[in-house]
C-alpha cells in the first residue's frame, strides 16, 4: 500500500490501491490531528517485551496491592499480575471520586417509551453501594455467585457493579432467553441469588420477565432470594419470603460499603455463551487481567475523549455488554447512552434521533443492524443531524465491504472512520481492530492485532499460512480461564491443537501481504462442496454485494454427489421489485466475486431472516428448516413469527 499525503481536510481518503485492487481508506488530517495515538510506537514497545508492556498498562488502574509476578503461563493455564489486588467496581467507581468525573454523568438512559435518565458518576457509586449492602444483608459473601436477568435500564449496570464490589461473582443471562435457557445457566452457575424486573418494553409490549424466570425457578432450587427491579408497574406473582422488591430494599439500605479487594485472579463472572454440542460453556472471566484488557482496549480502539458521548446497541447479556457498556468505559470515566428499546419503534430512525437528542459521537453496533438499515433506506438517518459523530465500530461478525461504506458513508458522512473488530467472549477484550489514528483501513478487514496481542494464521501442521485457522499464539490478560465446571471441555476446545501451545479460536481468515486479517466465518460454518471448504462468511459477503440485497444467510444441505450444498436465504432491500430472474442473476454474481464452486444450489427469497434482539442471525434455525426437522429454541428471537414464514417459503419453492 502506498501512503498518500492527498488526504481531505475534514473527510477521510478513500483510495483504490491498485496492489491489492481493494479501496483503502485513510484518516482525515483533522482525526489524525486529534488522535490519541498517533504513531505506531506503542506497537513497537509491545513487539520489543510484551510481558513488560502488559506490566506498564496494568497501572492505568487502582491497585490495593502491586503484584509480585506479572505472568505465570503453563499451556493452558495462564495468571497474570500474580499477588495483585484490586477490585473492578473501585476502578470504575471511586477513584473517579477525588476528580472532576465525580460529577460527570456516568448513563444516559432512554426507555422506549422514552423516559430518560442521566445518572453521575457520584450517583452510580451511592447506588452501587447501597445495593451491596442489600445484596450482603441477604447472605451474598465473596464468591457466590449471583444471576442477573434484567433488560436494559440502569439496575442492570448496578447489580453488576455491586456483585463486583463485594466479590460476588455475575453471571447475566440475556433477558430475551427462553426459561429453559435461564434455568440452565442458573443451575450450572448454582446462583444463590437472582435479579430480575417484574418486565421490560419491547416494541410497545410489555416482556413478561418475572414470571418467564418464575418459570425458571421451579426447577431451580438452588436460588433462595429473588430480588425485583418495578419496571412496568404490571402485576407479578411475589413468592413470600424469597421475592423480594429492589425499591423496598434499597429504601434503607447503608449509601457506604467499601470494596472488596480481590486477588488478580478471582473470578469476575461466568459468562455463557454457545457451543457445537448444545450445551452452553460457562466462560469464567478473573479480576485484573480482564480489566486491564477491557480499559486499555477501549482506549486504543475508541481513541477516547473526555467530551465523549458514547453508545455501544449491545444488550448487557453479551460480552460486548460487559466488555463496551459497563467496565470498559466505566473504568475510563466515560458518558455513555444506554436504551431500552430496538432500533425501529415506534419509526425506523429512532437509534438517528437519539444520536442527534444526546450528541453521540462515537457509535459501536452490529454488521447485521448496519444491513438491516441499508435495507431501510438512506432517508431514515438522513433525516436526522448526525454530525456529531466522530467514530463509528462494528462488532460481533465480519462486516462485508459493501455494509460497511454505507455505514462510512451513510451514518459516518464520510469523516468518521470505521473501526471492525473482532474479539470473542473468551477473549474478554478486543484483539484485532485497527488504532483508528495510525491505522489505513480496509472494509471489510478488522485489519491488524492491537498492541501485545498475537496472532496467526496456521494450517493443520501448525505452520503460517496465507489462510486457515486463526490462533493466537502467546497469553494475554483478558483471555478466557476455563470453562466452569468443565476444565476437560476447556482443554478440548481451546487446545487441543497443536499440542495446547496455541489459543483456537474456532475462525478462519486470511492474512494479506501487509499483514491485514480478513474473518472468514467459524471453522463450524464452513461448508465442503465437493471437497471445497467454502465460509459460510464469504459466500455472504458476495451475495450483499449485489445492489439489490440487504442481507443473506447461507447454510449446508446434504448432496448426494457434492457431499453438500449450498442454500442461501436472501433478504432484498425495500423497494426492489422482484422479478422471476433474480435468483440466476444472484448466482452468477456469487460466481463472479468467488468462483463456481460457490454457485448456491438454491436461493429463497424472504421478508426477514431469524435474527436474535441482538442481531445475530441464527442459521442454526435455517438449517433446521432446511433438514425437516422442528425447530430449536425461538424465544431470543427478535421475531419468532419468521420461522414459520421462511418454512412455508422453502416447502413452497
Amino acid at each position: 500500500m502506498t501512503e498518500t499525503s492527498h488526504l481531505f481536510s475534514s473527510s477521510s481518503a478513500i483510495l483504490d490501491d491498485p496492489a491489492s485492487g481493494l479501496t483503502v481508506v485513510h484518516p482525515s488530517d483533522t482525526f489524525r490531528e486529534k488522535a490519541n495515538i498517533q504513531s505506531f510506537s506503542i506497537f513497537e514497545e509491545a513487539a520489543q517485551d510484551r510481558v513488560a508492556f502488559w506490566e506498564s498498562q496494568a497501572k492505568c488502574l487502582d491497585w490495593f496491592r502491586i503484584w509480585d509476578k506479572v505472568l505465570e503461563w503453563d499451556p493452558p493455564q495462564a495468571k497474570w499480575f500474580l499477588g495483585g489486588e484490586l477490585n473492578a467496581s473501585h476502578n470504575c467507581l471511586e477513584r473517579h471520586m477525588k476528580t472532576p468525573v465525580r460529577n460527570k454523568v456516568a448513563l444516559i438512559w432512554e426507555g422506549e417509551k422514552g423516559e430518560e435518565k442521566r445518572v453521575t458518576y457520584e450517583d452510580l457509586f451511592r447506588e452501587v453501594c447501597k445495593f451491596s449492602n442489600v445484596l450482603k444483608g441477604l447472605g451474598i459473601k465473596k464468591g457466590d455467585k449471583v444471576a442477573i436477568y434484567l433488560p436494559m435500564i440502569p439496575e442492570a449496570v448496578v447489580a453488576m457493579l455491586s456483585c463486583a464490589r463485594i466479590g460476588a461473582v455475575h453471571t447475566v443471562v440475556f433477558a430475551g432467553f427462553s426459561a429453559e435457557s435461564l434455568k440452565d445457566r442458573i443451575l450450572d452457575a448454582e446462583a444463590k441469588l437472582l435479579i430480575t424486573a417484574d418486565g421490560g418494553f419491547r416494541k410497545g409490549k410489555i416482556v413478561p420477565t418475572k414470571a418467564i424466570a418464575d418459570q425458571a425457578l421451579e426447577q431451580a432450587p438452588c436460588v433462595e432470594k429473588v430480588v425485583v427491579v418495578k419496571r412496568t408497574d404490571q402485576p407479578v406473582n411475589m413468592a413470600p419470603q424469597r421475592d423480594l422488591w429492589y425499591g423496598d430494599l434499597m429504601q434503607d439500605a447503608e449509601p457506604e460499603c467499601p470494596s472488596v479487594a480481590m486477588d488478580a485472579e478471582d473470578e469476575l463472572f461466568i459468562l455463557y455463551t454457545s457451543g457445537t454440542t448444545g450445551k452452553p460453556k460457562g466462560i469464567v472471566h478473573t479480576t485484573g487481567g480482564y480489566l486491564v484488557g477491557a480499559t486499555m482496549s477501549m482506549r486504543w480502539v475508541f481513541d477516547i475523549k473526555p467530551s465523549d458521548i458514547y453508545w455501544c446497541t449491545a444488550d448487557i447479556g453479551w460480552i460486548t455488554g460487559h466488555s463496551y457498556v459497563v467496565y470498559g468505559p466505566l473504568s475510563n470515566g466515560m458518558t455513555q447512552v444506554i436504551y431500552e428499546g430496538v432500533p425501529d419503534f415506534p419509526e425506523r430512525d429512532r437509534f438517528w434521533k437519539l444520536i442527534e437528542k444526546y450528541g453521540v459521537t462515537i457509535l459501536y453496533t452490529a454488521p447485521t443492524a448496519i444491513r438491516t438499515f441499508m435495507k431501510w433506506g438512506d432517508q431514515w438517518p438522513n433525516g436526522r443531524d448526525l454530525s456529531s459523530l466522530r467514530l463509528l465500530g462494528t462488532v460481533g461478525e465480519p462486516i462485508n465491504p459493501e455494509a460497511w461504506l454505507w455505514y462510512h458513508r451513510c451514518i459516518g458522512q464520510g469523516k468518521c472512520p470505521v473501526v471492525d473488530t473482532w474479539w470473542q467472549t473468551e477473549t474478554g477484550s478486543i484483539m484485532i481492530a485497527p488504532v483508528p489514528g495510525v491505522t489505513p483501513l480496509k472494509p471489510g478487514s478488522a485489519t491488524r492485532p492491537l498492541p501485545g496481542i498475537d496472532i496467526a494464521v496456521l494450517d493443520e501442521k501448525g505452520e503460517e499460512q496465507s489462510s486457515g485457522f486463526l490462533v493466537v499464539t502467546s497469553p494475554w490478560p483478558s483471555m478466557l480461564r476455563g470453562i466452569h465446571k468443565d476444565p476437560a471441555r476447556f482443554k478440548e476446545t481451546y487446545w487441543k491443537k497443536w499440542n495446547g501451545q496455541y489459543y483456537f479460536t474456532g475462525d478462519s481468515a486470511k492474512r494479506d501481504e501487509e499483514g491485514y486479517f480478513w474473518l472468514t466465518g467459524r471453522m463450524d460454518d464452513v461448508i465442503n462442496v465437493s471437497g471445497h471448504r467454502l465460509g459460510v462468511n464469504e459466500i455472504e459477503s458476495a451475495l450483499i454485494d449485489h445492489q439489490d440485497v440487504a442481507e443473506a444467510a447461507v447454510i449446508a444441505v446434504s448432496h448426494p454427489i457434492k457431499g453438500q450444498a449450498i442454500n442461501a436465504f436472501v433478504n432484498l432491500k425495500e423497494k426492489v421489485v422482484f422479478n422471476p430472474d433474480f435468483e440466476a442473476e444472484l448466482k452468477q454474481h456469487v460466481v463472479q466475486k468467488i468462483g463456481a464452486i460457490a454457485r448456491p444450489e438454491r436461493i429463497i427469497f424472504i421478508g426477514d431472516l431469524p435474527k436474535t434482539r441482538s442481531g445475530k442471525i441464527m442459521r442454526r434455525l435455517l438449517r433446521d428448516i432446511a433438514e425437516g426437522r422442528v425447530a430449536g429454541d425461538v424465544t431470543t428471537l427478535s421475531d419468532p413469527s419468521v420461522i414459520e414464514a421462511i418454512k412455508g417459503k422453502y416447502i413452497e419453492e
